[in-house]
C-alpha cells in the first residue's frame, strides 16, 4: 500500500500478512512476452548464475532494491547466499542494472489492489481496535514481522489457535522525533527504525544491519525484538543504554516501565495478560552510544555478547553510565556495579581498568555452544576498554581499521 518494493522470505511469512499487497514472485520479474528484467538481463551478461540453486532468491531481491533504487549492493543481498561463491558476478551485475529504469510491467498488478476483499481473519487496523479484542482475547497470538512466531510453525509444528496480525495497524508504525523524546511504535519494522535513528546514533544502525538481513529487517519489528524477551535480542541493551521506557496498553488502560525492569527472568517479561506493547521511546540525547556485537559470523549471526554503553563525560569527568548486555545473564540487563564504578570518576584508563572486575559481580554468564563464561566475562571486560580507547581517538572499527 506505501508504494515501497519489500524482498521478504516467503518461508516465515502467513498469508494474512499478505493481504493487501501485491505478491510478486521470481516467475512474474520478466514481463508477459518474457522480456528480461534489466537484472535478469544483467545476471545473463556478467555470468552471475552458476548452479542456479540460489538464482531466483538474488533475482527477485535485486529487483526489489532496483525498484526501491537502493545501490548499496552488498547489503541489499547480504541475505541471500551462494553455495558456489559467485558474488562478485552477482554483485557485477547489481551495478551493472542499478541506472535501467523500472520496467512498467512491476506496478501494472498494482491496480488490483482497489478490489481487495475483506479478510476472514483479525487484521486489525488501529491499537484501539487490537487493544478492545485483545482484552477479550488475552490467549491469543499477536503476529507483526513473524520472524519469531514463524519458526514457531515451521520448526516447532506448533498450533498458534487465535491469532491477530498487527501489519495494517498504521498507528503502531510512527516512529516520531520530537524536541526531547523519540517515540518508536511497536510494530515499525527493523530498517524503518534504522533509516530514523542511524543518522543520530549511528553504531545503533549499524548493530541492526548486522544482526538481520534486508529481508528479516523488513519483516521483524521492534516491539517483537522486545516482547519475545530474548536474552540474545541486539535491540534491547542498545535501548536500555539509551534510557529507553517502554508503554504497554490493556483495553483502555497504558503504563509505562524502564525498559529494564520489562524483563523479569528467561522466560517471563511484566506484562499482564490481554497487554501489548505499544511503543518504545528515549530521550534525544548527544550521540555517546556504542554497540559491540560479538558473535561467530560477523553479520547475520546470534550474539554471543551484545554489549552497549552510553557515557558521558564532562570536565573530564564521569557524570551519567549506561551499560547494558545480551548474553550474560537469563535477560537484557544493566551492568549496575560496573556503572556505580565509573560514576563520578575521572575518565581514564585507570579508572576504566579498576571497574572491569565490577563485571564479575554482575554477570554470572552461562556456557553454551557460543561461548563459555569466562570468555563472555573476558568479552565484556574488553568492551568497555574498547569503548574509552574509541572514545579516545582510536580506530577499533574493523570494518574502518586498515594495514
Amino acid at each position: 500500500p506505501d508504494g515501497v518494493a519489500r524482498a521478504m522470505n516467503a518461508c516465515i511469512l502467513f498469508l494474512p500478512q499478505l493481504h493487501g499487497k501485491a505478491v510478486r514472485t521470481v516467475e512474474g520479474v520478466c514481463a508477459p512476452d518474457g522480456t528480461l528484467h534489466p537484472v535478469q538481463d544483467a545476471m545473463v551478461r556478467h555470468h552471475g548464475s552458476q548452479c542456479g540453486f540460489c538464482t531466483p532468491g538474488f533475482i527477485t531481491t535485486m529487483a526489489a532494491a532496483h525498484a526501491n533504487g537502493a545501490t548499496d549492493h552488498d547489503d541489499q543481498l547480504a541475505g541471500n547466499l551462494c553455495r558456489c561463491t559467485g558474488y562478485a558476478p552477482i554483485i557485477r551485475a547489481a551495478e551493472a542494472a542499478k541506472s535501467a529504469s523500472v520496467p512498467g510491467w512491476m506496478e501494472e498488478d498494482l491496480s488490483a489492489l482497489d478490489i481487495v476483499l475483506p479478510p476472514s481473519f483479525l487484521l486489525p487496523e488501529s491499537s484501539n481496535e487490537l487493544a478492545g479484542w485483545y482484552v477479550d482475547h488475552p490467549d491469543a497470538t499477536l503476529v507483526a514481522g513473524a520472524t519469531d512466531v514463524g519458526l514457531w510453525v515451521t520448526k516447532q509444528l506448533r498450533d498458534l489457535g487465535e491469532v491477530a496480525f498487527l501489519g495494517r495497524c498504521a498507528d503502531l508504525q510512527q516512529i516520531e522525533i520530537g524536541l526531547e523524546t523519540i517515540r518508536i511504535g511497536a510494530v515499525c519494522n527493523m530498517n524503518a527504525v534504522r533509516e530514523a535513528l542511524a543518522p543520530l546514533h549511528p553504531s545503533f544502525g549499524e548493530l541492526i544491519r548486522r544482526y538481520g538481513s534486508v529481508q528479516v529487517r523488513n519483516a521483524a519489528t521492534i516491539g517483537g525484538n522486545i516482547a519475545n524477551g530474548s536474552p540474545i535480542g541486539d535491540s534491547p541493551p542498545a535501548l536500555i543504554a539509551l534510557g529507553a521506557t517502554l508503554h504497554l496498553r490493556r483495553g483502555r488502560d497504558r503504563r509505562n516501565l524502564p525498559l529494564e525492569e520489562f524483563f523479569i527472568e528467561y522466560g517471563k517479561q511484566d506484562r499482564a495478560e490481554g497487554e501489548f506493547i505499544e511503543a518504545v521511546s528515549f530521550p534525544l540525547q548527544p550521540d555517546r552510544l556504542r554497540c559491540y556485537k560479538l558473535s561467530k559470523r560477523f553479520d547475520q549471526d546470534i550474539s554471543a555478547v551484545c554489549g552497549c554503553f552510553s557515557i558521558t563525560v564532562a570536565h573530564g569527568v564521569v557524570t551519567r553510565v549506561r551499560i547494558a548486555f545480551g548474553g550474560m545473564a537469563g535477560t537484557p540487563k544493566r551492568a549496575a556495579n560496573v556503572e556505580a564504578e565509573l560514576i563520578g570518576q575521572r575518565w581514564s584508563e585507570e579508572t576504566v581498568t579498576a571497574a572491569l572486575p565490577a563485571f564479575a559481580e554482575d554477570f554470572s554468564p552461562m556456557s553454551d555452544m557460543r561461548a563459555s563464561a569466562e570468555y563472555r566475562l573476558e568479552a565484556a571486560r574488553n568492551m568497555l576498554l574498547r569503548y574509552f580507547h574509541e572514545d579516545a581517538g582510536a580506530a577499533v572499527n574493523v570494518l574502518e581499521v586498515t594495514p
